[in-house]
C-alpha cells in the first residue's frame, strides 16, 4: 500500500505540473470499482450455474455440465475478439464499457428467469412417478440468450478494462503495482461470489442472488463510465494481430521465390513515405526460412520508378517475419498448457456433481454450497502464491545463485496437477465404495485436498505463463500475449466438453446419476492423459531457446 501511495503521490505532482487532469492513481479507482462489481456479478452466476440449470430448468447433470464448460470457454475465447477490436477500431475504452452493458443486460435476463415462473418449467416433483416437464423453446431461447450475453460481456470487459487501466500510467513499476491490484480485486470479489452470493442463491432464493449480481454489475458500469473524464485518449495503432495472417499470406503468395542471402533483397521499412528506401541491417533468421519470403522484396512488389509498393498483404518488414516466428516457436508449449488446462477444466464440474450427492453439514445448522466447494483453489492457489514468492523462491535462489526460469515453474504445475488427479481418483474411488457398500454419504471435506493441490499448482503454472509469454513474445505483441493465455483456457473449456461427450458415448462412466457410474475412471483417464502431456511439454521445453532474457 506505501508503494501506492508513494507512486501515486509522484504521478501525480507529474500530472499538475504539466496541468493535466488525465491517466495516473486518479483513474485507480474506477477500474478497481468496475472489476469488483462485474467479477461478484459473472462469478455469482457463473460460479452456481450448474446447480442453477439443474434445480430450476429440469436439466440433466451432465448435460448441466457441458453448458457452463461451453459458458466458461466462450468466457475466456472473447477477449481475443475484443482485444483485435480495441486495437483495430474502436479503442478499449469503448469496448470495455459496450462489453460491460451487455453482461449487465444477460444479467438482468437470467434475473427474470428465475423472477417470472413462465420463462422456466415447472419444478421437478419428489413422486417418480411424474415425469420431469423439459423447458420449452421460448424458456430455452430466453436462458441461452441471457447465457450468451453473460459469455460476450464479462469475457470483453476484463482484460480490455485491464489493458485500458495500464495505459493510465507511464512507468513498467507503476503498471505493474496497478495490475497487481487489478487483479487481487478480482480474486477477493470472485471469493466473496463463491461463497456469500452462492450461499444466498441456495438458502434465500436465485432471484435474491441474482438480484445482487444485477445490482452489482450495475454499479460496476456506473464506476467505470463515471471516470471517463479522467481517463487518458487512447491512438489506434492497428492490431499487431494481424501483422501475423499478413506475414503467412505474403509468404504463401511467394512461395515460389527463391529466397535471398542478399540483405539488399528484404525489406526493413514500414514508414509512410512513398519513396522508401531498403537498407536492411540484417536479413531474417535461418530458423522457418519459408516465411522469410515475406519480407523478399520481388519484382512485383517495385513500381516503375524503382520505389516500394505499399502493400502489407503483399510485403511484410523483417521485423513482422521474425515476429511472426517467434510466435510459431511458442506455439508447441502453448498447445501443451492447453491440455494442461484441460483436465482442470473437467475438474471443476465434476467437483460440483460430488458435492451435490456428498455430506455438506458443517456443524448442525450450516451447510456448505456445492458450487462454494471450488473456491477452495481460489483460496489455497494465492497463500501458497505469497509463500512461493517470500519463501521458496528466495531459498531457490540462495542455493542455485539464480532464479527458476518460467518453463520450469510451470513443468512443476503440471505435476502437481497429475497429482491432484490422482488424489480425485482415489477419493471417488473410496466415496463410491461408501455409498454402494455401506450406503453412507462422504464429507465434502474430502474433495479439498485435491482441490488445495491444482491450487498450489496454479501457483506454479499460470504466473510462470504469465511470465514466460510476455518475456517471449514480440515488443509489438506484449498486450496478445495476456490475451492468449485467457485463449488457451477457452479452448481447454470446450476439449473438455468434447472429452465429456465421447466418454459419455463411448462408456457408462458418466449417468446422470453418478453415483451409478464410474467417475473414478475419468480421473484415472485424466491422470494418464496429463502424464503423456507432461512428456510432451518436456520435450517441448528442452527444445525451446529462451529470448529476450
Amino acid at each position: 500500500m506505501d508503494g501506492k501511495v508513494e507512486a501515486s503521490s509522484k504521478e501525480a505532482d507529474e500530472s499538475l505540473s504539466i496541468g493535466s487532469k488525465r491517466g495516473g492513481w486518479i483513474s485507480f479507482p474506477f477500474f478497481i470499482g468496475m472489476i469488483t462489481g462485474l467479477s461478484l456479478a459473472s462469478t455469482g452466476i457463473v460460479g452456481n450455474l450448474i446447480v442453477y440449470l439443474i434445480s430450476e430448468f429440469n436439466i440433466k447433470s451432465i448435460n448441466a455440465a457441458q453448458i457452463v464448460n461451453v459458458v466458461v470457454g466462450s468466457t475466456s475465447l472473447f477477449p481475443l475478439v475484443a482485444a483485435i477490436l480495441a486495437d483495430s477500431f474502436f479503442g478499449s475504452f469503448l469496448v470495455a464499457f459496450a462489453s460491460s452493458c451487455v453482461a449487465l443486460l444477460g444479467t438482468i435476463l437470467l434475473f427474470l428467469t428465475a423472477t417470472i415462473n413462465s420463462l422456466k418449467p415447472h419444478p421437478c416433483s419428489n413422486d417418480s412417478s411424474i415425469t420431469c416437464k423439459p423447458p420449452t423453446g421460448i424458456q430455452y431461447t430466453v436462458l441461452y440468450i441471457s447465457i450468451v450475453l453473460i459469455s460476450i460481456g464479462f469475457g470483453g470487459s476484463r482484460y480490455t478494462a485491464a489493458s485500458l487501466g495500464a495505459n493510465q500510467f507511464n512507468k513498467p513499476e507503476h503498471q505493474g503495482i496497478f495490475f497487481n491490484w487489478f487483479f487481487f480485486a478480482f480474486y477477493v470479489a470472485s471469493g466473496a461470489a463463491l461463497t456469500g452470493i452462492i450461499y444466498i442463491e441456495d438458502n434465500l432464493g436465485w432471484a435474491t442472488g441474482f438480484g445482487i449480481c444485477v445490482v452489482a454489475a450495475f454499479v460496476g458500469v456506473v464506476i467505470f463510465l463515471s471516470g471517463y473524464r479522467f481517463y487518458r485518449a487512447e491512438k489506434l495503432q492497428g492490431s499487431a494481430v494481424l501483422d501475423l495472417g499478413r506475414v503467412f499470406v505474403a509468404s504463401v503468395r511467394k512461395w515460389k521465390c527463391k529466397l535471398s542471402s542478399r540483405v539488399e533483397d528484404y525489406y526493413t521499412t514500414n514508414g509512410d513515405d512513398v519513396m522508401v528506401q531498403v537498407l536492411p541491417p540484417v536479413t531474417p533468421g535461418k530458423r522457418l526460412r519459408f516465411f522469410n519470403r515475406a519480407s523478399l522484396i520481388t519484382d512485383a512488389d517495385l513500381k516503375s520508378d524503382g520505389s516500394v509498393k505499399k502493400s502489407s498483404w503483399r510485403l511484410c518488414t523483417v521485423q513482422q517475419v521474425d515476429d511472426f516466428k517467434k510466435i510459431i516457436g511458442i506455439l508447441p508449449l502453448w498447445s501443451s498448457s492447453i491440455f494442461l488446462a484441460t483436465p482442470i477444466a473437467i475438474q471443476s464440474c465434476l467437483v460440483v456433481l460430488q458435492a451435490l450427492v456428498m455430506d455438506r453439514s458443517l456443524g448442525p445448522h450450516f451447510k456448505i454450497p456445492a458450487s462454494s466447494v471450488s473456491v477452495i483453489v481460489l483460496i489455497s492457489a494465492p497463500i501458497f502464491l505469497t509463500f512461493l514468492d517470500r519463501v521458496l523462491l528466495p531459498g531457490w535462489h540462495k542455493v542455485t545463485r539464480k532464479m527458476p526460469m518460467p518453463l520450469q515453474r510451470i513443468g512443476a504445475g503440471h505435476v502437481l496437477t497429475v497429482l491432484g488427479m490422482v488424489v480425485s481418483a482415489l477419493v471417488e474411488s473410496k466415496r463410491l465404495k461408501l455409498v454402494h457398500v455401506h450406503n453412507v454419504s462422504m464429507s465434502v471435506l474430502w474433495l479439498f485436498p485435491q482441490l488445495v493441490l491444482v491450487g498450489i499448482g496454479e501457483a506454479f503454472h499460470f504466473p510462470g505463463q504469465v511470465t514466460f509469454y510476455y518475456q517471449q513474445f514480440p515488443q509489438s505483441l506484449k498486450n496478445t500475449s495476456t490475451a492468449m493465455i485467457s485463449m488457451l483456457i477457452g479452448i481447454a473449456f470446450y476439449l473438455s466438453t468434447a472429452l465429456i461427450d465421447q466418454v459419455r458415448r463411448s462408456t457408462d462412466w458418466l449417468p446422470d446419476e453418478i453415483n451409478h457410474g464410474k467417475v473414478d475412471n475419468v480421473y484415472w483417464m485424466l491422470v494418464v492423459f496429463g502424464g503423456i502431456n507432461f512428456v510432451y511439454y518436456l520435450l517441448c521445453s528442452i527444445s525451446y531457446k529462451y529470448e529476450n532474457v
